[in-house]
This record gives C-alpha cells, structure tokens and sequence, in this order.
C-alpha cells in the first residue's frame, strides 16, 4: 500500500466562473513570443490585444466583466506589437509595458479605468537596441524595473527617474527570469540552454549550468527558500519541470518529465504555500505541486483540466483572493476565441472562519526600500 503524505493542499479544487461572470470578444495579440498576454492584480486585468500598426492592450476593471465593446479604450502608444506587461508590486495602477520597438514604457492609469485611449507614458525607458521581450519588477525596492531583449542585454532601471542603472550583457536571448524572496539576486534562463543566476547589484554572473536540453524556451522561478524552480525540454522534445540549488547548478536535485506536448509551460509561483501551479501554452491543464523539503521535494497534486486550450494566462496576486472562500489562487485563462475565463481555486473547508494556515502574512503593496537604496547595495525581505 503506497503511503499517502500529508497537504492540506491535496484536495484544492479548481472551478471555473460562468461565462457571464468571465470577459468576453476580446482580441486577444497574435504574436508569436512566448509570454503569457496577460496580467492581472486587485484593481484591473490586463490583456494584450490585436492591433493595426501598433501595439496596445486592454485595462479593464476586475468588477467590469461581460463583453468587453469594440470600441473599448485602450493603453496605446506603443509603434511595433506588445510583447510583454506586468503590474508594478507596489502601486495596482502602474503598469509596464514592452515592445518590439525596442522601448518600456510606464503608465499610470486613471481611478476607476481608462475612459479614453491612453496614449501618454508616464515614463518611457529607451536603451535596447533591439525588441524588448521580458519585464519583471523587483519584489521589494520601489520603482525598480528589470527588461530583456533580443540585443540579449539586461537592464535595470530606475523607473523614477528613467535611467538605466545596471546593464548586463548576456551571450544570448533570455527567455525568462525571476528575483529571488528579497531581490539580491536573479535568475533567467537563456537560448545557449543555460541556467545562470546573477547578482542584481553587480550583475557578476554568481553560478551558471547547463538547464533543460531542448531547443523550445526554458521558464524559471526562483523559491523563496532559494531553490529554483524550472521548466523545459528534453533532448527528445519531452517536457520536464527541474529543481535546482542557487549554489549548485551543475546538477538537479530533481529532474522529472511531464509529458511529451510542445507548449510551453509557464511557472506561477505561491511563495506562501510553497506550491507550483504549471500552465502550458495550448494545454487545457493547469497542473499543481507542492515544494517542501523532503525527498522527492516536488510533490505533484492534482490537475485542473477543461474542454478549451489557454493561449495566456494570468494569476491574481494573494493580495486579491477571496479569503472567505479560502480561495488561494485565481488564473485568468484566455481561449483563442477571446473568452478570458475565471478559474478560482480554493482549499475546502467546514469552518467558516479565517484560515490561517492556508495565508500566512504575504508579500504587501508597500515596498521595503527605495530604489535609490537598492542601487546603493541594500537588499531587504518583502513587507508583509
């Protein structure tokens, strides 16, 4: 009799909204980079769109759901398509955006949502020479932004003051990346198949080893106790999820394969849970793992599965769940054929009162340390 071990995460339940409590008839971009198109937070959605001449996408209050008009307004001033956007942590109407214009630009948007196409950044960050395709904020310093491009650069700005601090130059195109729990340090996964992690102050290249072995783009996610979580392909086109030491990356401490699909699986991370939630690119699964510290360390769960593919996919910050559902994550998944659905996932559960165990303090809106302190050398844990 196999043993079964312990979670209070073994019986979450994922179940989609109705479609009139979803968005609807959104043009959802036709790109071909690999991101996720979506982003979302505790006031609006986020959704880049199909656009003539240009790149745009869509801000839509979470409460304004039903079909969204034709003639809706929309973030606008971009010249070439929109390849990535992302919600800055510490401010729900700040967003950042780039493009295959070569440029980030920063925008704020108005209370209550846009009225009228919004054409004027806040910022505009110009450094990269070639498409930007990656954004990630920094969890805990104000105003500090990380982007990639195809001119295979790393840059750090001081989105306060719209200069670029830090670049780093990469031998080739980084696919993804991510901070570690207090920003010290960073790690991306690259074309040459190498996982690297750098230190955000230095950008000196801290350990460096070869990752998945497949040609298609490799994602990763760095834990809060300092393991990295990835995910990619094998030699034979298998995809695989790894887990690997920050200070060994010769090796995996786990390496499994998944299946043999060819989307690729992006990694959204829960660093209050530990758990690792998997969504392929034209998967109709969302797969769920537990991360803990004993042999086999990733503990597969269970799978939400639906009739319809994802072509992006969104996932609410904890600050935006429903406790009283004890609901401890929501994705926002858009269909091809423009349908952004709702997928809550929540722990069940006779009590109605708060769960603590299911929220430990999370990461807040407040950040830790300005950006002019972290360009100094300080590094400090999220306020939670």
């Amino acid at each position: 009799m196999a043993f079964m071990r312990k979670s209070k995460f073994r019986h979450v339940f994922g179940q989609a909204l109705k479609r009139d409590q979803c968005y609807d008839a959104i043009r959802v971009t036709r790109t071909s980079w690999e991101s996720t198109y979506c982003a979302v937070n505790p006031k609006y959605l986020a959704v880049i769109t199909e656009a003539a001449g240009g790149g745009s996408f869509l801000v839509l209050p979470l409460q304004k759901t039903g079909r969204v008009n034709m003639d809706h307004p929309m973030v606008a001033g971009h010249k070439g398509a929109v390849l990535d956007i992302a919600w800055c942590p510490h401010n729900d109407d700040v967003i950042a955006s780039a493009s295959e214009d070569c440029t980030v630009k920063i925008w704020q948007i108005p209370e209550g949502g846009l009225k009228e196409n919004l054409t004027d950044p806040v910022v505009d960050l110009t450094s990269h020479q070639r498409r930007v395709t990656l954004l990630v904020w920094h969890p805990t310093a104000m105003n500090v932004l990380l982007s990639t491009g195809s001119d295979n650069l790393i840059i750090l700005w001081n989105v306060g003051t719209g200069e670029a601090v830090l670049q780093i130059d990469m031998p080739d195109q980084i696919y993804s990346g991510s901070f570690n729990f207090d920003g010290s340090r960073f790690v991306c996964t690259c074309k040459d198949k190498n996982l690297r992690i750098l230190d955000t102050h230095t950008g000196k290249v801290l350990q460096e080893g070869k990752g998945h072995l497949g040609s298609k783009p490799a994602q990763c996610a760095y834990l809060k106790n300092g393991q990295v979580f990835t995910t990619g392909f094998s030699k034979i086109s298998e995809r695989q999820y790894a887990l690997w030491d920050e200070n060994d990356l010769n090796s995996p401490i786990v390496i499994e394969e998944i299946d043999s699909s060819n989307g690729v699986m992006f990694i959204f991370y829960d660093p209050d849970t530990s758990m690792v939630y998997l969504a392929g690119k034209g998967d109709s699964i969302i797969r769920y793992y537990e991360v803990t510290d004993e042999a086999p360390f990733v503990h597969f769960l269970t799978l939400f599965q639906s009739r319809d593919s994802q072509r992006g996919i969104g996932f609410m910050p904890k600050r935006g769940l429903n406790v009283n559902n004890n609901e401890i994550a929501r994705f926002y998944k858009l269909h091809n054929t423009g349908l952004c659905e709702i997928i809550p996932f929540t722990v069940p559960r006779k009590s109605e009162l708060f769960q603590d165990d299911l929220y430990p303090d999370t990461a807040s809106d407040v950040p830790a340390i300005s950006a002019e302190d972290f360009f100094s050398g300080k590094n400090a844990e999220p306020v939670l």
